[in-house]
């Protein structure tokens, strides 16, 4: 954590004692304590838990980074009752509005100190005991939700078979240090829309810039859940979002050119309504990071190469391989059981010939057949190495003669190196360059131009990372869109909580994500 972070954390928590020191040095006034004392922070709640008779260790809990940031307004809140202030509304303001309340109180003749015996007289009603206990809970779920933990849901089938749709993980926010929001002003537990509508959950209001905590880089092989980079523009239809992004969809109707496809887009708000979505609010994404800054990945014949080393696949992806048996009849349930693969489900098995078939499998299944010469007769991955062109796919990818099973070497930008920049790569970096790093950056005439100014390379600011889905020829990943930067990282997934698939999975329960 930069140190500029941390006085940045502990100036706000100042500011939250200080700024309501107008107002507090008049009610301290009339409670019979030194107005002086109103303007110290910290040691001017240390003096109101002492008038309201409240545990001390309070004051010192607040200089806990960001929860201190909610137990100020507690404190606030213990103190105005001390002048006759029960009712929610005054604790709201006591809380939320403390230098614009605090003045009231103190300078307006109707409020008077009644003590710690007065406030003993006041009774609270029962619904304000559940509101009050809603309104914690909201808070600690928040904190935690932020700063420790949050559930995801798998929701496609991008992951099998290390993750399976309708695991409910547990996402570490600790990993690799917790984001701070970029949009705070936010209805809790919600993600991007208010359920049910195509409304906004968020405010842009107040917007931050991107800060991480205590961070740490992402690993190889770690399964993050993070912001999808190509989520910023989304159509604002079910249909649409980020199942048929919005960067695919402009590729569709210009007919490869996004250019062409963005003037049919923006002509039609009707039918392509659009939504921006800042980067903390763009949809979640799961997949494995292959690749880390500073990398060169290449994939020949399905094989992932980094640094020009062949990495072995995870021991639950998935790839398609031709099996050729020896003849006998195949067993559903020992297949299922012994080989991960249901040979009743077409997604995963399929009949191509005599004996001969595509299977769906796992590198452990893989193994594991590979040894039972008496069934299998051959064996052999099925990649896809021809190039053609599909809108799914950035137009690099195309371009430089690529494919799911044949890609690269690419590099993957790492903060504080330089990259020469050419016409053959300008068009594999420049969203990076452009949209992650907020630059105006273009190609004219073969030369390059950064914020108006001509230049030969660029210094990358951030650290990306490359993120594929354990079921190879089931993801849209960064082969498809490029590069994760470090941003919108959400967190590394931790534990499977619970499963479902007609009931519980409960071989799954708390199972550690690996």
């Amino acid at each position: 954590m930069p140190f500029s972070h941390i006085l940045t954390v502990y100036l706000i928590s100042i500011l939250i004692v200080l700024l309501p020191s107008f107002g507090l040095a008049k009610m301290f006034q009339k409670a019979g304590v030194a107005s002086w004392k109103a303007y110290i922070p910290f040691y001017n709640t240390w003096v109101m838990q002492d008038l309201a008779k409240r545990p001390k260790h309070w004051v010192f809990w607040q200089f806990i980074p960001v929860v201190g940031w909610f137990i100020s307004p507690g404190i606030f809140i213990e103190f105005v009752k001390l002048f006759g202030r029960f009712s929610f509304l005054d604790h709201a303001l006591a809380s939320l509005f403390a230098p614009f309340y605090f003045p009231y109180l103190g300078y307006s003749d109707k409020v008077r100190y009644i003590g710690v015996e007065g406030a003993k007289h006041y009774r609270k009603p029962g619904w304000r005991e559940w509101v009050d206990a809603a309104v914690f809970a909201i808070v600690a779920a928040t904190l935690i939700r932020t700063f420790i933990f949050e559930a995801y849901t798998i929701p496609s089938g991008s992951m099998e078979k290390t993750l399976l749709i309708n695991d409910f993980l547990f996402v570490s926010k600790f990993s690799y240090g917790p984001r701070i929001p970029n949009t705070p002003l936010s209805i809790p537990f919600v993600h991007n829309y208010i359920p049910g509508t195509g409304m906004k959950s968020y405010s842009t209001l107040i917007q931050l810039p991107y800060i991480r905590w205590f961070g740490s880089p992402v690993k190889r092989s770690d399964v993050v859940v993070f912001n999808f980079p190509e989520g910023d523009t989304v159509i604002n239809l079910p249909e649409y979002q980020s199942f048929h992004p919005y960067y695919t969809l402009l590729r569709e109707e210009g007919g490869g050119d996004p250019n062409k496809g963005r003037q049919v887009v923006l002509s039609d708000p009707d039918k392509y309504p659009l939504a921006i979505h800042p980067a903390d609010k763009t949809d979640n994404y799961i997949k494995r990071c292959v690749a880390i800054a500073g990398d060169t990945i290449s994939i020949d014949k399905g094989v992932v190469y980094i640094n020009s080393v062949a990495q072995n696949f995870p021991a639950k992806s998935l790839m398609p391989y031709l099996v050729e048996t020896h003849g006998q009849l195949l067993d559903e349930e020992i297949m299922k059981e012994e080989y991960n693969v249901d040979i009743s489900n077409p997604e995963q098995y399929a009949v191509i010939g005599a004996n001969k078939y595509i299977m769906n499998l796992t590198a452990d299944a893989v193994d594991k057949l590979k040894k039972n010469s008496s069934l299998i007769k051959n064996i052999n991955i099925q990649y896809e190495d021809t190039s053609y062109y599909t809108p799914q796919m950035s137009n690099y990818v195309f371009e430089h003669g690529w494919s799911v099973d044949k890609y690269g070497p690419i590099w993957i930008p790492k903060k504080g190196s330089t990259l020469n920049l050419k016409p053959d790569n300008y068009t594999i970096y420049e969203r990076a360059i452009r949209v992650y790093e907020h630059n105006d950056f273009e190609m004219k005439d073969g030369k390059f131009f950064l914020n108006g100014k001509e230049i030969t390379s660029y210094t990358f600011k951030m650290n990306y990372y490359w993120m594929m889905g354990d079921n190879r020829h089931g993801s849209q990943d960064s082969r498809f869109w490029g590069f994760v930067p470090e941003d919108r990282v959400v967190g590394k997934a931790w534990m499977i909580w619970f499963s479902w698939e007609n009931g519980p999975r409960w071989n799954r329960l708390f199972r550690i994500v690996k």
